[in-house]
């Protein structure tokens, strides 16, 4: 899994209401909406980043064991 940086965040609760209640409409975590609001938030300003990196998701191959 791709490296994250974890920080604590100081909001304001009314704020972080208004983020769970799209990250609900959204289907996502309230991390996850955090983080597509910045980056929206981001482009928005102009401000370039490197795509995301892919997540390999699934079931992970099954090793052949002969012996």
């Amino acid at each position: 899994m791709a490296e994250r940086k974890a920080f604590p965040l100081r909001i304001d609760p009314d704020l972080w209401l208004a983020v769970e209640r799209c990250a609900t409409a959204n289907l996502r975590s309230a991390n996850a909406e955090v983080e597509c609001l910045l980056r929206e938030a981001l482009k928005a300003r102009g401000v370039k980043l490197s795509p995301p990196k892919a997540v390999k998701r699934g079931r992970p191959a099954k090793e052949n064991d002969d012996g």
